[in-house]
């Protein structure tokens, strides 16, 4: 087998290259570094063997030979093997020295370039690392000599002399002597400077400064690592139009995510995409009811779907009896909302039924005027019984299948202090609401400045009910009004 050296990108899970998900979906063993995306195993299969083999500067770190002895040991057993490394596995990474340890083992390997921290983060920051008016070139130093060289391999006068950006690597804390070596050697002291802290990553943070002023500049903001240092005229780009990563919605914002886990990474995901730092604190986990057994809708002229896990379970039924779509053709199809409709479509089912309100007295309301003898609600097993009630006020034989309960998922010290800190909650039902607060032991549980956002009423309900007042209600009462009702109070 292969040792596959993946580079993982700055920090963005978007950045990750098609080959180095395929490759941690496939892998037998993983040996991961600190600095890569916070989702980046989440791909991974559920029996892959994951070794963490980070380094922290002054923290806990493996020995680089501890290193390659588990690569070599796992490269010849056999297995598919990935080592993920933050940024590219041969820019600063000691990809290179990991290579030639394997092809002295005689074990074939593999190296997925990454997009490097050294590009991304200046052009997260608004800083082109090349520009046609100002830099026709650019080079990567590292600010981080190995200490056991007698003496630096870096040329500072020629380095000064560079006609074109540079960008220096992990060299935060040794900014003080990297301006002071580049004055020195000739470079202008008013030349425009930048550094940039965690870039690519939702808290990302950019000082611009002049080369004789970016390190006490770098310090007043205590700027630290990981951080990359930019030097030429087009770090002054930022200022002159180019700044975007910071400008976008929910850019500074911290949002706990408390849906299923299955659901919560898609929210987060929307959520990243508009600047917020989406914390994913799932307090609630989908357990179906009666799995493998099969479920017939035949007889029933409507058939009553309330939620999009509901579908999911639905279709999990169906398909242990031997069937599929097509056990729906004979009934009526009502979906409590959008996000419950596109749940069918997915499976090649239209709703006929839509209300445009999406709790159940507007689905209630929505079949006034549907004939219905006999109803099928598939639902969960916890829920109110609006629906099945009004059915059945109308003469209606109506059957509930429950298909699912939620539980509560415990919840960690450290997501638990981090959704406490939180900007924004978000609630999309009155599950997530009741669990959330008892992992958090109650109301007081939440920060003072964390705002509460609720995607319906019914779920405002629970929340008032457990002593609490949402901040924002969802007016379309589902993700995507959670979504609009966010970005229009976080622009208040």
């Amino acid at each position: 087998m292969t040792v596959h050296l993946v580079g993982a990108g700055p920090g963005d899970p978007g950045l990750l290259t098609a080959r180095a998900l395929e490759l941690i979906a496939a892998a037998d063993t993983i040996l991961y570094d600190r600095l890569i995306p916070v989702t980046a195993l989440d791909g991974a299969r559920a029996d892959a063997e994951l070794i963490y083999v980070g380094k922290e500067g002054r923290g806990p770190s493996m020995p680089q030979e501890e290193i390659d002895r588990l690569l070599v040991a796992h490269g010849s057993a056999g297995k598919l093997v990935v080592r993920l490394k933050g940024g590219d596995p041969f820019v600063f990474g000691r990809g290179g020295e990991e290579a030639l340890v394997l092809r002295a083992a005689g074990i074939a390997f593999e190296v997925v370039p990454g997009v490097t921290s050294g590009v991304a983060a200046p052009a997260y920051a608004g800083i082109p690392v090349t520009h046609r008016d100002r830099s026709s070139a650019v080079a990567l130093i590292t600010g981080h000599e190995d200490p056991a060289k007698p003496e630096s391999a870096i040329d500072w006068p020629a380095l000064a002399g560079f006609p074109g950006t540079l960008v220096f690597y992990m060299g935060v804390k040794q900014l003080p002597r990297i301006a002071e070596q580049l004055i020195a050697g000739g470079r202008a002291p008013d030349e425009p400077a930048a550094v940039i802290e965690r870039g690519t990553l939702p808290r990302q943070r950019t000082v611009v400064a002049t080369l004789a002023t970016i390190a006490e500049t770098a310090a007043a903001e205590e700027i630290r690592p990981p951080s990359i240092t930019l030097v030429g005229p087009v770090a002054a780009l930022r200022g002159e139009g180019l700044r975007w990563f910071e400008e976008r919605p929910l850019a500074g914002r911290t949002v706990a995510v408390t849906r299923a886990r299955a659901q919560a990474s898609g929210l987060a995901a929307r959520l990243r995409a508009l600047g917020a730092d989406a914390l994913e604190t799932p307090a609630i986990r989908i357990v179906p009811v009666d799995p493998g057994v099969a479920l017939d809708p035949s007889g029933y002229d409507l058939v009553c779907l309330t939620s999009p896990n509901g579908v999911a379970k639905l279709f999990e039924r169906l398909a242990a009896g031997g069937r599929d779509a097509r056990a729906l053709a004979g009934a009526r199809i009502a979906a409590i909302g959008p996000g419950t409709a596109r749940a069918l479509r997915e499976h090649g089912v239209i709703a006929d039924v839509v209300p445009e309100r999406f709790v159940a007295e507007a689905l209630v309301e929505a079949l006034a005027d549907v004939p219905v003898s006999r109803a099928l609600v598939a639902r969960a097993r916890v829920a109110r019984d609006v629906l099945p009630d009004a059915l059945r006020a109308r003469g209606a034989e109506v059957d509930v299948v429950e298909l699912y309960e939620t539980v509560a998922e415990p919840l960690g010290d450290d997501a638990r202090g981090a959704a406490r800190a939180a900007d924004y909650v978000t609630f999309t039902s009155s599950s997530t609401v009741r669990f959330f607060l008892d992992a958090l032991g109650g109301a007081d549980g939440l920060g003072e400045r964390t705002r509460i956002v609720s995607i319906g009423p019914v779920t405002s309900a629970t929340l008032r009910e457990l002593g609490l007042e949402p901040h924002v209600e969802a007016a379309q009462h589902d993700v995507d009004g959670l979504v609009a009702a966010l970005r229009a109070d976080a622009a208040s």
